[in-house]
């Protein structure tokens, strides 16, 4: 099941790009049936999930090299569902949503499968040397998206990403090979590496292992100083490209974090959890202050996403500190954090092609050009508004559930991160109010009188994006006791 949830898009990737005369409208239709394929398999998998059962289920293996440790190994613990979930469904939406494909349609979609493809391989993997496969495959998808279909200056946004990310993805393998080495027997099945602890008392160069897994993970969250590359590819991509970008390949940090240094490095990890919270600390006073100065819708919702993931990485440095009698502590900041994971997906994503409909009509993001729009475009004045208030974390919508847990958590290991980490949430709640007001309140500018308010497409994946939004803040329960599993066995040892 969730090989055919890798194998579907890719093939269907292969169809667009090797079979010739699609119209438009067909290459759409189809991108969007081939993505509902994995969606349905991830819905599939949470209904056969046990939350009482191993951590690891759904696994299917292929011995590759046996006398190296390598193979084609797939499965999934709550962690990884929940976020390969909302993968699935972030790109059924991506895939839907309107999107001018400049005459390339067929192009533009099977690059879009293919990075479905190579995303869901991330979170399904549990094979390092897998995992590190499919995280640079996204560099691929991710840069032809943004380089062929972004506006702006898209050719360099797209190098400056794909060097970046790469230059990180690099440490990462060298880690992934330093891990590997010192295991005994030799192996990259991730289950045995949880259990063997190989770098357990390594000292120095157990130190070197981890540092060179969170630079590698770091610059693709991305946390301040690691950032710079985030803002030009959000601005200058597609507003789908976009929405992936956020919603999906910067998860892959946080998730990487948890999956491998987190999980397989505990020891090491504890000694390097106040360092890292204290970064993730800074990257949500920075990421706040920087994206209430913006005066660019794309670059305003960027700069909340360093706000948003430093949030994740503050609840994951909290979960691994390893403090006497802070279990329970831990690992409801673990369980915060996924919950951030998915909950900034959707909400950050649709903010995204959100941003997105306002190009398709004006051209332009800069806030200052609109006004006055919530009387004219009420439906996309009522979208904006719930993703807004989610994404500043107001109560009953997803992220309070998520940045709630995350708090508390870290306030039972790390009190004054926490306190000082509040600060965040005020700031984040300025910037997207004073979006709201440049956006929808005010006079309305002449050129805007004909503006046309959203398509039903829109309507239909930005509603349930915000449906899924609001059914997290009031009744978590479904996504918390999938995740709870995973917090039990990683917390609290099974």
């Amino acid at each position: 099941m969730l090989t055919a949830a890798l194998v579907v898009p890719l093939l269907g990737a292969l169809a667009l790009a090797l079979w010739p005369g699609w119209s438009r409208s067909a290459a759409r239709a189809f991108a969007v049936v081939t993505t509902l394929v994995p969606l349905l398999l991830m819905v599939i998998a949470w209904s056969r999930f046990d939350t009482g059962g191993s951590m690891f289920q759904l696994v299917e293996e292929v011995d590759w090299v046996p006398s190296l440790g390598m193979g084609f190994r797939l499965g999934v613990d709550g962690i990884a569902l929940a976020v390969a979930a909302m993968t699935a469904l972030l790109f059924t939406g991506a895939a839907a949503y309107p999107v001018d494909t400049r005459g390339a349609a067929r192009q533009y979609y099977a690059w879009i499968l293919f990075l479905e493809m190579a995303s869901l391989g991330v979170f399904l993997a549990l094979d390092l040397l897998l995992f590190y496969v499919f995280f640079d495959l996204t560099l691929v998808g991710m840069y032809f998206l943004i380089g062929r279909w972004g506006h702006g200056e898209p050719q360099s946004a797209a190098l400056k990403f794909f060097l970046y990310t790469l230059f990180g993805s690099l440490f990462l393998l060298l880690a992934i090979l330093g891990l590997y080495l010192s295991a005994d027997p030799l192996t990259f099945d991730m289950r045995e590496l949880i259990q063997q602890q190989p770098l357990a008392g390594a000292g120095t160069f157990a130190g070197v292992v981890m540092a060179a897994f969170l630079l590698g993970f770091i610059i693709k969250t991305p946390l301040v100083p690691f950032h710079t590359w985030l803002p030009r590819a959000h601005v200058d991509a597609p507003a789908p490209a976009s929405a992936i970008l956020a919603g999906v390949l910067l998860k892959m940090g946080t998730y990487g974090l948890i999956r491998i240094p987190y999980s397989m490095m505990a020891e090491t990890f504890a000694a390097w959890a106040l360092p890292l919270g204290i970064l993730a600390l800074v990257s949500i006073l920075y990421g706040a202050l920087v994206a209430l100065g913006q005066k660019d819708i794309k670059q305003r919702i960027a700069y909340t996403s360093i706000n948003h993931m430093g949030y994740a990485v503050l609840g994951i440095a909290a979960a691994g500190a390893l403090l006497d009698g802070s279990e329970t502590a831990r690992s409801m900041a673990l369980i915060g954090a996924t919950v951030e994971m998915v909950a900034h997906g959707l909400i950050t994503g649709a903010l995204f092609l959100i941003a997105g409909s306002f190009w398709q009509r004006g051209e332009t993001y800069r806030l200052a050009d609109y006004g006055g729009l919530s009387g004219r475009t009420p439906k996309l004045a009522g979208m904006t508004t719930v993703a807004a208030f989610a994404s500043l974390g107001l109560p009953g919508l997803a992220g309070f559930v998520a940045e709630f847990h995350i708090f508390v958590g870290t306030f039972g290991v790390y009190p004054w991160l926490a306190a000082i980490g509040l600060l965040g949430i005020l700031i984040t709640a300025a910037l997207f109010l004073r979006m709201l007001q440049s956006l929808f309140f005010g006079q309305l500018p002449e050129r805007w009188n004909t503006m046309a308010d959203l398509k039903t497409s829109e309507i239909a994946v930005l509603g349930v994006f915000m449906v899924l939004v609001v059914l997290i803040g009031v009744y978590p329960a479904f996504l918390l006791d999938i995740i709870n599993t995973s917090a039990r066995w990683l917390v609290g040892g099974g």
